[in-house]
Order: C-alpha cells, then sequence, then structure tokens
C-alpha cells in the first residue's frame, strides 16, 4: 500500500549536524552553494544554528548544536547525515496518515520552526535501521 500520494512532493533537503557552522558553511560555498537562510532555533532550554545552503535544486541544511552537546557529533566518525527531509503539501494530513498506517513517529505532532519567510512545520519517522526521515512543509 502506498501512501501520501496526493501529498508527497520531493526531496526537500538532507540535514548535517556540524561543530563549526562558519567552516561548514565555507566549504559548501565553495562547492557553489549558496546560503539562502540562516537562523536560530530553540534545543532543550539553549539555541541553535542551522544555514540552509541551496546549489541548484540542491538544499543542505547545515546546524550547529549548542557547545554543550557538540562532543556526541565530534566523535562520529563515518559521517553525520542526520536526515533526510521531503517536502510535502500539508504536514497535518500527512502525519494522520502515517500514524495511521503505524509508522514510528518521534514528535507528538508536527512542530514549528520560525525557518523560511513564514516558518516551517515538521515530523519525523524513524525507519527499519533507525533512520531518520522528516516531512516537512514550508508555510
Amino acid at each position: 500500500m502506498r501512501i501520501l500520494d496526493s501529498n508527497f512532493k520531493d526531496i526537500q533537503h538532507i540535514g548535517i549536524p556540524v561543530t563549526d557552522l562558519e567552516k561548514s558553511k565555507c566549504f559548501y560555498e565553495k562547492l557553489g552553494f549558496e546560503n539562502v537562510m540562516s537562523k536560530t532555533f530553540p534545543h532543550h532550554d539553549q539555541t541553535g544554528n542551522a544555514a540552509m545552503m541551496k546549489r541548484s535544486q540542491t538544499v543542505i541544511e547545515l546546524y550547529q548544536f549548542p557547545e554543550s552537546e557538540l562532543d556526541e557529533i565530534r566523535a562520529l566518525k563515518d559521517g553525520r547525515i542526520n536526515h533526510i527531509a521531503f517536502g510535502v503539501l500539508n504536514v497535518d494530513e500527512a502525519f494522520n496518515e502515517l500514524k495511521g498506517a503505524g509508522f514510528d513517529i518521534i514528535e507528538d505532532a508536527p512542530v514549528f520552526l520560525d525557518f523560511w519567510e513564514k516558518g516551517c512545520k515538521y515530523f519525523t519517522v524513524l525507519g527499519p535501521e533507525g533512520e531518520r526521515l522528516e516531512f516537512n512543509q514550508i508555510l
């Protein structure tokens, strides 16, 4: 059974946690990516920083957690891709459809972030190997 047939759009972005946001932005700029959005976001009782780097139709979300939480990222040796985000037309409908189909959803409801011009809402599904698949609607 296929789900989200009328709601699924495309791969929206790939999320990569980094330990030095400025260094990572410079690296991707050398590859021809442009920083199209920089924002802060709440993370536990602190603030993280994010940058959306875009080249053609490819968007990479670079994000840095507060310094107190970077040791876990530094310990990773084989890469740091954290999630692949799929664009959806209606995140609330997608959430209800996936929840009803028994998918393992991390959040209790779609989460709002003050990203882009009017914000975005997302939720994350765990795949069979623990991979994180984010479903995201730019508002």
